[in-house]
C-alpha cells in the first residue's frame, strides 16, 4: 500500500474516532445544562436524580468488561457498530420519557452502548498508533471538549426558541445514527492498520493476535495484580470527580445554590466546558515541552487551592470566574492519566478498558452518595466531597524524576 493512501486511511480513521468523541460528550454537556429543565418537566427529586445518574453507570460497569474482553478476541467491529446503534435508539427512548422509570430504562440503554459505541472506537485508535498515545488522547479529549461546550448552547438555543429539551434529544439521536453509517466503512474497525498504515512517523507496537474470552479474561486478572495497573485505575476515577462527576452537577448547583435560572445553569455549564476547551487546546503543544506528571501535580494543586474558594465566596461574577479556573486546571487530567493506562497494558486495550469498567463500578457510585448528602445536608456541602479528588491525584502521582521525562 502507497505511503499516502495509508496516511488517508489513518486519517479519516482519526477525524471519525474524534467526531465520535465529540458527539458523546456534546450528549454529557446537553444533559449537565438540561438536568434542570428535565427535574421540572418530570418531577424528580435530588436522590431521584442520583439513582438516574448511578444506576445506569453501575449497570454499564457490569456489563463493559465483557465488552473489552471481546474486543480483545477479535469481536470489536461488531460491538462498535452494535452499540452505535443501540446509543442513538436510547437517545430517542430518552427524548419521548414520561417519568423517572422510562428516562431510567433510556439511561439503561445508553450507557453500555457508549461503552461499546464510543470507548472501543477509542481503544481501536489506540492500538492504530501506540507511540503517541498521549497525544492522540490529548486529540480524543479536545473534541470531547469542544462537545462539552457546545452541548449547553444547544440547551440554551432550545429554550430560547421554545423547543425543549426533548427536541435536543432527538436531534442528537439521528446525529449518532449518521455516525454508525459512517462508522460501517471505517476500515480500521474491520482489522487493525498495519504497521504501513499507520498515520505517524512512529513505530507501533505489534498487534497481538486475537484470543478467546477465557485467555484475555486471564490476562486482566493478571493485570490487575500488578500495582502499575492498579494505581492508574484508581488515578482515573479519582480525578474523575472533578470532571464528569461535577460537571453533571454545575447546572443544579447554580439554580439551587446561586439563585440563577435554567439559562443561568446553562451559562455556568458554559463557562466550565469552554474554558475547558482552551485548556484542551493548550495542552497538545504543551505535552511536547513539559513532563506530563508534573503538569498533573501541578494543575490538582492548584485546583485544590481554587475549588473550596468557588464553593465559599458569594457572587455571580466571581463564582463563574473560579469555575472557570477550576475547568482549565483540569484539562489534560483524562487524556494524561488513561494514556498512562493503555501504556500500562500495550497492545491490550480492551482489558485496559474492562479494568477501567471494574474500577468505575467503585467511582460510579460517587453520584448516588452525593444524591443522598445533598438531600440530607444540602448540595454545597455534597459537592465539598469532590475535593478528594484533586487530593487523591497529589497523594498517588509518582514525584516526576528530576532529569528525565515521563512522556
Amino acid at each position: 500500500m502507497s505511503k499516502n493512501r495509508a496516511w488517508r486511511l489513518g486519517a479519516s480513521f482519526a477525524l471519525l474516532a474524534l467526531g465520535i468523541e465529540f458527539l458523546d460528550e456534546l450528549v454529557d454537556g446537553v444533559s449537565g445544562a438540561a438536568w434542570p429543565l428535565i427535574r421540572a418537566d418530570l418531577k424528580l427529586s435530588y436522590t431521584d436524580i442520583g439513582v438516574l445518574l448511578t444506576l445506569p453507570g453501575l449497570m454499564a460497569n457490569l456489563i463493559e468488561p465483557l465488552f473489552g474482553l471481546l474486543a480483545d478476541a477479535g469481536r470489536r467491529r461488531a460491538l462498535i457498530l452494535g452499540g452505535g446503534l443501540v446509543y442513538a435508539a436510547a437517545l430517542g427512548s430518552m427524548a419521548v420519557s414520561g417519568g423517572f422509570w422510562t428516562l431510567l430504562a433510556g439511561l439503561l440503554l445508553y450507557h453500555p452502548a457508549a461503552g461499546a459505541f464510543v470507548s472501543l472506537t477509542q481503544a481501536a485508535w489506540m492500538d492504530a498508533d501506540p507511540a503517541r498515545r498521549e497525544h492522540n488522547m490529548a486529540r480524543w479529549t479536545l473534541a470531547g471538549s469542544l462537545g462539552n461546550v457546545v452541548g449547553p448552547l444547544l440547551i440554551g438555543a432550545a429554550a430560547a426558541l421554545h423547543l425543549g429539551w426533548r427536541f435536543v434529544f432527538v436531534l442528537l439521536a439521528a446525529l449518532f445514527f449518521g455516525s454508525v453509517l459512517l462508522a460501517f466503512r471505517a476500515r480500521a474497525l474491520q482489522e487493525p492498520l498495519s504497521e504501513t498504515e499507520v498515520a505517524s512517523p512512529h513505530q507501533p507496537l505489534p498487534t497481538p493476535p486475537p484470543a478467546d474470552v477465557r485467555a484475555t479474561l486471564r490476562e486482566a486478572l493478571a493485570a490487575l495484580r500488578r500495582g502499575e495497573v492498579r494505581t492508574s485505575l484508581w488515578l482515573l476515577e479519582c480525578g474523575n470527580l472533578m470532571l464528569d462527576v461535577f460537571r453533571g452537577l454545575v447546572g443544579l448547583y447554580f439554580v439551587d445554590v446561586v439563585g440563577t435560572s435554567a439559562g443561568g445553569a446553562a451559562l455556568a455549564t458554559f463557562v466550565l466546558t469552554g474554558v475547558g476547551l482552551i485548556g484542551d487546546a493548550l495542552l497538545l503543544p504543551l505535552l511536547g515541552r513539559v513532563s506530563s506528571l508534573r503538569y498533573l501535580r501541578l494543575s490538582a494543586a492548584l485546583s485544590a487551592a481554587l475549588f473550596p474558594a468557588f464553593l465559599l465566596l458569594p457572587g455571580l461574577i466571581t463564582k463563574l470566574a473560579l469555575l472557570g479556573a477550576v475547568g482549565f486546571l483540569n484539562a489534560g487530567w483524562y487524556a494524561i492519566l488513561q494514556a498512562r493506562l493503555y501504556a500500562s497494558l500495550p497492545g491490550r486495550s480492551g482489558v485496559a478498558l474492562a479494568l477501567g469498567n471494574l474500577a468505575g463500578l467503585l467511582g460510579g457510585l460517587a453520584p448516588l452518595l452525593l444524591g443522598v448528602v445533598a438531600e440530607r445536608f444540602g448540595l454545597t456541602a455534597a459537592l465539598w466531597l469532590l475535593l478528594l479528588g484533586p487530593l487523591a491525584l497529589l497523594r498517588g502521582l509518582p514525584a516526576p524524576h528530576p532529569r528525565f521525562s515521563d512522556r
